[in-house]
């Protein structure tokens, strides 16, 4: 059994990458860029147990993906690293982040085989550039560039961030104890995912998959009288509106669930639970406005989407361009990638006897293509 927990910390909010997706959430190949990085380290076999640490949103997603210890991180780096070592029970823990995607498993291998020649162990690299500290020029000899990963005395790095004082480092905690720090060669490789253009020096980093995830939504509500209708964000002319503890918008609810199948993200309910208050009479727009922030910002584009309303009243044919355009500036996407159509039930069924309406939904999405940035 090991004596080594790995920690992998991409509780970030990725400000510095300056794009709409957050960096962990890039697609390589048919996975997210995070469990890219945690899949090349569980390859290794080396670890008693892996934790991810990240934000409560990207956790309730990355569940759906693997079956790894999740841990809700901090405000700051250091505060995230001390919510992880909570679930640390072993000697030793290694501690990276998750923007190291390309970690070569020779420099893991020479910082554990080091673990005994001190409290932390550091992968370094030497400086080539002349350095000037303000007017003054240093001796480059003297100086190193610290990576991660580090491994560290577990008992001792806890110990070392029992302080409000802010440490950049794992080592530079372990050092202001007077503990031994050992540094060992680093890799280039190993570079920091931090702007827009490193991805060019991470080759690990494969392109995203040109798959299309097609999802599926169903949904149905009943009337009710002296309520407002609206279907796809637009007012309907009716002196009654659906039964719902939202705004009832029948049409934005199945197209929300077509989202979240696309995206494995699950389904409606989960997200905006009925049993939430928050959500009584909530615009249902808005709901949609958050469900595509989400889908964008975890790597997905929208492709385009479909919607069949069933319905023997009211009557929706004036309505249908007016919704066209409503749904492609909720979706950010044109007007000809919304397709809507509006039928009957043939008087059948309780569609048929104007007791409410029945929405399916169809929406593709496509991993956001970086590449082409």
């Amino acid at each position: 059994m090991s004596d080594i927990t790995l920690i992998l910390l991409g509780a970030g909010n990725s400000t510095r990458f300056k794009s709409e997706v957050k960096k962990q959430w890039l697609y390589s190949g048919d996975i997210p860029l995070w469990l890219s990085v945690a899949e090349r380290f569980g390859a290794m076999e080396l670890f008693a147990k892996i934790i991810i640490v990240s934000s409560a949103e990207d956790i309730g997603l990355m569940k759906h993906y693997a079956d790894y210890t999740y841990v809700q991180g901090g405000e700051t780096r250091q505060a995230s690293l001390k919510n992880g070592l909570e679930d640390v029970t072993t000697e030793y823990v290694l501690v990276s982040d998750i923007a190291r995607c390309c970690v070569p498993e020779a420099m893991i291998r020479r910082i554990l085989d080091a673990r005994k020649e001190a409290s932390c162990i550091v992968p370094v690299l030497p400086v080539t550039d002349t350095l000037y500290l303000a007017q003054t020029p240093l001796d480059r000899e003297q100086v190193r560039i610290i990576q991660t990963p580090q491994l560290s005395v577990t008992k001792t790095l806890k110990e070392a961030l029992q302080t409000d004082h802010v440490f950049t480092d794992d080592s530079s905690a372990v050092a202001s104890m007077g503990e031994k720090v050992y540094f060992v060669e680093g890799a280039h490789e190993a570079h920091k995912l931090t702007t827009i253009d490193d991805l060019k020096k991470l080759p690990c980093i494969k392109a995203p998959s040109k798959r299309t995830l097609t999802g599926f939504g169903l949904d149905i509500h009943p009337f009710e009288e002296r309520k407002p209708m609206v279907l796809c964000g637009v007012q309907i002319d009716v002196d009654y509106g659906f039964k719902a503890h939202s705004d009832g918008d029948v049409a934005i609810h199945a197209l929300i669930d077509a989202l979240l199948g696309a995206a494995g993200m699950g389904d409606i309910g989960e997200l905006y639970p009925d049993t939430d208050e928050s959500y009584a009479g909530a615009d249902s727009t808005r709901l949609l406005s958050d469900t595509v922030r989400k889908i964008r910002t975890h790597g997905f584009d929208i492709g385009n989407v479909d919607m069949t309303i069933l319905a023997q009243a009211p009557r929706l044919l004036p309505y249908k361009e007016k919704m066209k355009h409503s749904i492609a500036s909720l979706l950010g996407i044109r007007p000809h990638l919304v397709n809507i159509k509006a039928t009957t039930a043939e008087k059948l069924g309780f569609v048929g006897r104007k007791e409410g309406v029945t929405v399916h939904a169809v929406a593709n999405l496509t991993y956001h293509n970086w590449k082409e940035k």
